[in-house]
């Protein structure tokens, strides 16, 4: 979909339909009051006739409003003004963009990023009104014989802005704006794929295709690769399974090459059984959604590319299948990792850990300023916090804060949790130097334990997106988290380097 900013009197606007907002009970907006005014009280006198209230989330649409050139005037409840804030911000973009979806009006003009929102500047307005219209319009039917077809979509959205010097701010919000919901869309497509189609090998072609697109290097190491480097924890994984494992790395240069890159490793296990140590049959099928990491690392270079950012980042991507079968790796077994290191499994389902230490060690080749991996490591993330927020691990509280920030920008929250030493004698093996879990009791802090063994060399933090990459029941699918916060992380990233060397310059 097409979006602009523009600048204007909403009541000389003219456009297939007007988006305003109306707060509870019946309080017309700075943008609505210009229209009745314009119309001569006709909005004022419906919203009195009791058709709308302005409670969050409702819409009223109007035809052949007098005194103004728009064709419709669609109206937004608000809430009540005093509890307007980002959550209702952003369920009333949604519930606009759902009705002007279904109204047949191809093209229409917002209003609703004039409307004040606490703590919240325009261009966080901007790039959440466009965040949010594309999530709303986001569907995944490339599978079936028959997809709906809107036989006239919404093409065109324009955001208002306040005043004309807001435009170029709000442009550049724009931009991050399509260029998150973008990334967004490619790691919900690639976690909705079912795994037959998503394989190890699919997600190699999809970064080869990035590469060719944005002018990206990349690198796809095979099992034998893998085997000359002594990568043996991941290789323990792919054991089960026939399909061939591999370690992708996507690099983005948009920077000097003497400045460290960013380092994300996304977890790519494309099903997940739980090997030997066999899942519950119930619910497996979402176990295709166990590369959400992986999508999310391709989501944000997709993002970062389209916005040429002036920072480097390296995707790294361990993909394989977690299969049972004759050659797979069985409890009890040890392996020797790529960093020297050797670990008992002592349950195979606890295979994310073994793929990411492997990655993680190689990461350090790359000598990068940060590496951040994202998983959809533990069912334990999801007792602790839920499908809100992600899990936060980090050995480096600067970064750990920066991560924060970003998340509180995109509203795609995290939440910081230990990293104690105390949690490491869980992990503890008579045979190894340290077992692949750690027993129930925090679960989602040992299985970060256990990757801090991996990161001593760098700064480094965990995303544990269990409980946030997809939806279970009737809205079942990929949400496209984290894409949001690390394109934010690395947009502050870019823009604190730009400011260093305009201080140096």
């Amino acid at each position: 979909m097409e979006f602009s900013i523009k600048s204007g009197a909403p009541e000389k606007s003219r456009t297939a339909c007007l988006v305003v907002g109306v707060f509870e009970p019946r309080r017309l907006t700075a943008a609505a009051a210009a229209i009745d005014a314009a119309a001569q009280g006709f909005v004022s006198d419906i919203l009195r006739r009791g058709d709308m209230e302005g409670k969050s989330g409702s819409t009223l649409l109007l035809h052949k409003v007098p005194g103004i050139p728009a064709d419709r005037v669609l109206l937004v409840g608000l809430g009540p003004e005093r509890e307007f804030r980002e959550k209702e911000y952003r369920s009333a973009v949604a519930a606009a963009v759902r009705t002007l979806s279904e109204t047949g009006a191809t093209e229409a003009v917002m209003y609703l990023p004039e409307v004040e929102v606490k703590k919240r500047d325009t261009a966080w307005k901007v790039t959440t009104a466009v965040t949010a219209a594309m999530e709303t319009l986001y569907r995944f039917d490339r599978l079936k014989s028959k997809p709906d077809e809107n036989r006239r979509p919404l093409r065109k959205l324009t955001l208002a802005v306040a005043r004309r010097a807001e435009i170029t701010l709000a442009e550049e919000a724009l931009q991050q704006g399509q260029a998150m919901a973008s990334g967004m869309n490619l790691a919900k497509d690639l976690g909705n794929l079912p795994s037959n189609i998503c394989t190890p090998s699919y997600l190699a072609e999809q970064a080869s295709g990035m590469a060719k697109a944005y002018d990206l290097k990349v690198q796809v190491l095979e099992r034998r690769d893998m085997e000359k480097l002594g990568m043996g924890a991941l290789l323990a994984v792919a054991k089960g399974t026939r399909e061939p494992p591999k370690l992708i790395t996507l690099e983005y240069q948009g920077a000097d090459r003497r400045q460290g890159p960013i380092a994300l490793v996304g977890k790519g296990v494309t099903f997940d059984t739980g090997g030997i140590s066999l899942k519950p049959a119930a619910d497996m099928d979402e176990m295709k959604f166990d590369m959400c990491g992986a999508a999310s690392v391709l989501g944000t270079i997709k993002a970062v590319a389209q916005l040429r950012l002036p920072i480097n980042v390296v995707g790294i991507i361990p993909a394989t299948e977690n299969m049972p079968g004759g050659q797979a790796s069985k409890p009890g077994d040890v392996v020797t990792s790529l960093s020297g290191q050797t670990i008992e499994i002592l349950n195979t389902d606890a295979e994310g850990r073994l793929i990411l230490c492997d990655a993680l060690t190689y990461a350090e080749r790359y000598q990068p300023c940060a590496v951040i991996d994202i998983a959809t490591l533990t069912g334990a993330c999801v007792i602790a916090l839920g499908h809100v927020a992600t899990g936060l691990f980090s050995n480096n509280d600067a970064l750990a804060k920066e991560l924060i920030r970003a998340g509180e920008r995109t509203l795609d929250r995290v939440w910081q949790m230990p990293l104690w030493d105390d949690y490491q004698e869980s992990l503890k093996s008579n045979f190894a130097d340290m077992a692949n879990i750690g027993g129930r009791p925090a679960g989602s802090v040992t299985a970060a334990c256990f990757l801090a063994r991996f990161t001593k060399k760098f700064h480094w933090a965990h995303l544990d997106i269990a409980g946030t990459a997809w939806k279970s029941g009737k809205e079942k699918g990929a949400t496209g988290r984290p894409v949001p916060l690390l394109t934010q992380f690395l947009i502050n990233r870019a823009t604190e380097a730009r400011g260093r060397k305009a201080e140096g310059g």
